[in-house]
């Protein structure tokens, strides 16, 4: 069993399992979190590939009691979790008038206190330990603005302070937190988005990436999800104590403009 344990939300699909995939390649033991019905397969089928240890979880990040209870269970089966990777998030599109009030409260339940709620859970073992890696998984829209996306922009915008605050608190227990801040990622929920632009301008799917999706990006590429999960791997590394409340922008050039 390797010494490291790392706790992953949302690590089934898209990013989450890119992230989860480069620490299962490290020889971490990967505590799997997601709401795919073939979750367990899918971790399941990691763990295998890699030869490390591991867990499944299909808590629903709505409900604290079933994040605390993800948390209670990766302690008893490793005795410790040494890096908590806050991944899982929502979206909702729609003009702030005829925003529905159930979205955003479910987004910034998921996207941002269920990251609480767990960094509250591993706080005191972390402390104990003397050691913790605190991974948030914001988004460009931590650091910038876009219409119609009030409760994600607000959400991920809250993530970054919750890091900060984090980052001072865990300091003197050799526990350091930081937000990566994403452009696009080329995952199902973007090609979701990709599909529905195309529609909605009358544009070829193939002029919506460039011309819409990536609009922003200095550099009209997708981010690779296996570049947030080296940053991750680096973020979790004994060397990175020092490297702590900070949100690190990976989105091709978007925050230079």
């Amino acid at each position: 069993m390797a010494s490291r344990t790392v706790l992953i939300t949302g690590s089934t699909s898209g990013i989450g399992l890119g992230i989860a995939r480069a620490f299962a390649n490290a020889k971490y033991n990967v505590i799997f979190h997601g709401l795919e019905k073939n979750g367990s397969d899918i971790a399941a089928k990691i763990a295998r590939e890699f030869q490390v240890a591991h867990l499944f979880s299909p808590a629903n990040a709505l409900h604290s009691d079933q994040l605390r209870t993800m948390v209670d269970e990766g302690l008893r089966r490793f005795k410790h979790i040494d890096v908590l990777v806050n991944n899982c998030g929502i979206q909702h599109v729609s003009p702030i008038e005829t925003f529905p009030e159930d979205k955003w409260a479910d987004i910034l339940r998921i996207n941002l206190t269920s990251a609480f709620i767990l960094t509250k859970a591993l706080m005191k073992p972390m402390k104990e330990n003397k050691f913790g890696r605190i991974i948030n998984v914001a988004s460009a829209h931590g650091l910038f603005a876009s219409e119609y996306k009030s409760a994600y922009v607000a959400a991920k915008h809250g993530l970054l302070g919750l890091t900060k605050a984090t980052a001072l608190e865990g300091a003197p227990f050799n526990i350091n937190c930081n937000a990566i801040c994403p452009g696009y990622v080329r995952t199902p929920l973007v090609d979701a988005q990709i599909r529905d632009q195309a529609k909605s301008h009358d544009i070829p799917e193939s002029e919506v990436i460039p011309r819409v999706i990536l609009q922003k990006h200095a550099v009209k590429k997708f981010v690779p999800i296996e570049l947030i999960g080296n940053l991750s791997l680096l973020l979790a590394d004994e060397i990175s104590a020092t490297l702590t409340g900070t949100a690190i922008p990976i989105d091709g050039g978007w925050s230079a403009q």
